[in-house]
């Protein structure tokens, strides 16, 4: 058994990396494309986020399929099908609605194993963050944690990817 391709892309806050994510995975032609939305329409603006994002899908010239999971990543693996090309959007906002749980270190480990039974199945696994700590630190506790969290989280994701980039301004720089 072939494991699937690991691929991070990250950026700014409307870089463009999720519309780069989406042609990267059309380019892989996998047997079909899955679509992990992380999101929840907490307000007016993230749910029109989300509504585009839907739409731009349904527009592509493959089929794509969208599983909702704002919580549990671990129950997408069992609708993932052997050849499927996967692009989870967006790590960040999912750690942020677990990070509210407050097992961090538990969902930490879930998240490597996750990815593991994934590529497992997948032909390619395509995994969009925000960039982290493009502020100033913050002087808020709760913040902080999760600035650092989601920072070594990265780290272990570029290292454990086969390919990773960086979007600025809707251009992707490849650094691995």
């Amino acid at each position: 058994m072939v494991r699937g391709k690991l691929v991070f892309i990250t950026g700014g806050v409307r870089s463009g990396k999720s519309n780069f994510a989406e042609h990267y995975l059309m380019n892989e032609q996998a047997k079909r494309n899955v679509y992990i939305a992380s999101g929840v329409a907490v307000d007016s603006e993230m749910k029109a986020r989300i509504q585009r994002h839907q739409d731009d899908r349904e527009n592509y010239p493959v089929d794509w399929i969208t599983i909702e999971q704002p919580r549990h990543f671990e129950q997408v693996v069992s609708k993932i099908q052997q050849g499927d090309g996967i692009l989870w959007d967006c790590v960040t906002t999912w750690l942020a609605n677990e990070l509210y749980e407050g097992q961090m270190e538990e969902v930490e480990k879930q998240l490597y194993v996750t990815i593991n039974q994934l590529l497992e199945k997948a032909q390619v696994v395509v995994i969009v963050s925000n960039e982290v700590l493009d502020e100033a630190l913050s002087s808020y506790e709760f913040t902080a944690l999760y600035q650092a969290w989601i920072g070594r989280i990265h780290q272990q994701l570029v290292a454990n990817a086969d390919h990773a980039f960086e979007m600025e301004y809707g251009i992707g720089h490849q650094w691995k």
